[in-house]
C-alpha cells in the first residue's frame, strides 16, 4: 500500500531475499550476477566466496568459466572499484557510471591529473591496447615518454582504472591467478563497445531490484553518482513508495519481494567489501551502528562478516598455520551467543573453509566476546 512503513527487520529481509541470502538458489552464474547486479572484486577470491554463500552447489570453476567464456567480466565499475558482473550489464550501464568514475579519478589523483587532456590520453591508451593487452605497469611505462613530467602509476590508473572503458583479460579474476592482470578493450574482449547513451533510470531500477527498497541517497552512495533526485522524480509514477521506520520515503519496484520479517534466516558468510555492506547510505538494515567501526576500517577496508539472523553478527578471517593447515576464526560480537547460534556459525564456517581449501577437516574457531 502507498506509504506503508517497513520495520528494520522487514528491510533486512527484503535485502537478503534480493541478494540470494535467504536461501541458496541453483541458477547459472551470469544470471546470479544480473540478480545481484555486481560483486566486489578488489580481492580476487571475494566474488567466489560471495557466490558460494548464495548459490546451491557453486564451484570455483563456474565463475572462472563465466569469466573465461566472457559471459562475466572483472572491471572497474561501481564507485571506481573492481567488480565482477555480467558482461551485458557492463556494456549496457558503464556509460551511466562515467561521471562517477571521472569524479573518483580526480579525487584519487588530485594534482597529478591537473592539466592533462583526458580525451587525448585515453586515445593514446586505446592505441596502445590495440597493439596488445597491457598491465597497469606496462601501460604507465608506455605512456610516460609522451608525458615525462608525470608519473607512470598515475597515467595507468587514470586510463585503465577510470577514464577508458576496459576489462580484465582472463585469467584476471581467477581464484588462483598469479601475476598482474592485463587489460583489453571491450571491443576486443566482448565484441563491441559499451552503450554510448547513459541511462541513469535503468541504473536506479537495477539498484532497487538488487538492494531495495531504498532512498535517493542510498542509490547515490552505491553508485557514486550525484544529482539523482531528478531521476527519481521522473521514475516516481512507476515506483512503489514506502517509508522507513523513521518516516523517510523509500522507493521500490512494484512486485519486488518483501518477505515476512519473522521467518528463519540461515547463517551466511560474506567476503571483504561485499556490496550488501556498501549498497546504502543508511546501513542499519544489516549492521548495528555500534559495530560500524569493527567492519569499516581505515584506508577504506571492509572486513568479511558473518550474518546471524540476517544482521552482521561478527567478523571472520583465515590464516595459514604450520604444516600447511588453514584456520578460519570467527569473532562474534556480543549478542549472538546461544549454543545453537554458535553451532550454526561453526558448521557454516567449516563448510566455507572446505570450499576455500578444497579439503575438509581444517580447524575452525568461533569466539564470542564477553
Amino acid at each position: 500500500m502507498p506509504g506503508t512503513t517497513l520495520s528494520l527487520r522487514a528491510l533486512n529481509r527484503a535485502l537478503l531475499a534480493r541478494q540470494l541470502l535467504l536461501a541458496r538458489e541453483r541458477i547459472p552464474v551470469p544470471d546470479a550476477l544480473r540478480r545481484l547486479f555486481a560483486l566486489q572484486a578488489q580481492v580476487a577470491k571475494a566474488p567466489y566466496i560471495g557466490l558460494w554463500s548464495r548459490l546451491e552447489g557453486f564451484t570455483k570453476d563456474q565463475l572462472a568459466g563465466a569469466l573465461e567464456e566472457r559471459d562475466a567480466v572483472r572491471a572497474t565499475f561501481l564507485r571506481a572499484t573492481l567488480q565482477v558482473l555480467a558482461a551485458d550489464d557492463y556494456l549496457a550501464l558503464r556509460a551511466s557510471l562515467e561521471p562517477a568514475l571521472v569524479k573518483a579519478m580526480r579525487g584519487f589523483m588530485g594534482t597529478r591529473a591537473e592539466g592533462l587532456d583526458m580525451a587525448a590520453l585515453a586515445a593514446e591508451a586505446r592505441a596502445l591496447l590495440a597493439e596488445r593487452p597491457r598491465t597497469l605497469g606496462e601501460m604507465g611505462e608506455a605512456l610516460l615518454p609522451a608525458h615525462p613530467d608525470r608519473d607512470a602509476a598515475a597515467l595507468s590508473y587514470i586510463t585503465l582504472r577510470c577514464h577508458l572503458p576496459v576489462v580484465q583479460r582472463f585469467p584476471g579474476g581467477a581464484w588462483s591467478a598469479g601475476g598482474q592482470a592485463t587489460y583489453v578493450t571491450p571491443e576486443e574482449w566482448l565484441g563491441g563497445p559499451p552503450a554510448a547513451a547513459p541511462d541513469p533510470g535503468e541504473l536506479v531500477r537495477r539498484h532497487l531490484a538488487a538492494f531495495g527498497p531504498a532512498t535517493v541517497k542510498d542509490v547515490q552512495s552505491w553508485s557514486g553518482l550525484t544529482g539523482l533526485t531528478a531521476v527519481f522524480r521522473r521514475l516516481r509514477p512507476e515506483l512503489r513508495v514506502l517509508r522507513s521506520p523513521e518516516g523517510t520515503e523509500l522507493y521500490d519496484l512494484p512486485g519486488a519481494p518483501l518477505p515476512e520479517e519473522d521467518g528463519p534466516v540461515p547463517v551466511r558468510f560474506l567476503p571483504e567489501y561485499d556490496n550488501v555492506l556498501l549498497a546504502h547510505q543508511d546501513r542499519t538494515r544489516v549492521l548495528d551502528p555500534q559495530y560500524r567501526s569493527e567492519v569499516y576500517r581505515p584506508g577504506g577496508r571492509v572486513r568479511p562478516v558473518v550474518l546471524v539472523d540476517g544482521f552482521v553478527g561478527g567478523v571472520w578471517g583465515v590464516k595459514k598455520e604450520k604444516a600447511g593447515r588453514t584456520r578460519l576464526t570467527v569473532d562474534l560480537f556480543a549478542g549472538p551467543g546461544s549454543a545453537r547460534e554458535r553451532d550454526a556459525v561453526a558448521d557454516e564456517a567449516a563448510r566455507l573453509l572446505a570450499f576455500m581449501t578444497d579439503e575438509e577437516g581444517h580447524p575452525v574457531d568461533v569466539r564470542v566476546r564477553d
